[in-house]
């Protein structure tokens, strides 16, 4: 069997054109990185901040359990803020809600206990695979609250 050897000169380039690869490449992605970056934390002049008019500010409260297969269901309430009103999503009636599921699981808000003044109740069925997970929020509108002060 006979080896094959590169000759002595191949050689020595291939390890020069190496030691440059890995000297350069550092330097190279230096340059890359920080070449765009000011441009990107320089301020534009004509940025205006959102006119408020007559949205107003959220807040978000919620409530979320974890279950294992075959556990039954459960339910959970999200805490209502005193002197707060259940926000619609904005240029509808609807209540501004998120639910939020992980595995095989059917969630919904509780028609019956949810009355949206007072009470908001999450519920789910059976969870149907190894783990589920639920997760209910809310958005509020608290403006009332602070300008009936």
């Amino acid at each position: 069997m006979q080896e094959f050897y590169a000759r002595p000169g191949i050689a020595a380039r291939q390890r020069t054109m190496l030691a440059f690869t890995m000297m350069i490449r550092p330097w190279l992605l230096t340059v890359l990185f920080f070449i765009p970056f000011p441009i990107v934390i320089l301020p534009t002049h004509d940025v205006t901040a959102q006119d408020m008019g007559s949205s107003s500010a959220t807040t978000e409260l919620s409530c979320s359990f974890a279950m294992e297969q075959n556990e039954p269901g459960h339910r959970c309430r999200v805490p209502f803020p005193e002197g707060c009103l259940v926000a619609s999503i904005p240029g509808t009636t609807q209540p501004w809600t998120t639910v939020s599921k992980g595995g095989r699981l059917q969630c919904r808000f509780d028609e019956k206990k949810t009355d949206w003044k007072t009470t908001i109740v999450g519920v789910c069925g059976r969870c149907q695979s190894v783990h589920c997970s639920a997760h209910f929020s809310v958005r509020f509108d608290c403006s009332t609250k602070d300008s009936g002060s």
